[in-house]
């Protein structure tokens, strides 16, 4: 679980927006994933 949510944030890291709104975003969506995964 732990390499997922790695993988997630390296995954993200590298295609992230360069504006803050696109980060916003991106880090909305690697929360999304980590909670997704915590529920399984």
């Amino acid at each position: 679980m732990k390499k997922f949510a790695a993988l997630t944030l390296i995954a993200l890291a590298l295609s992230a927006c360069n504006t803050i709104a696109g980060v916003g975003k991106d880090v909305q969506k690697v929360g999304q994933a980590v909670e997704s995964v915590g529920k399984k």
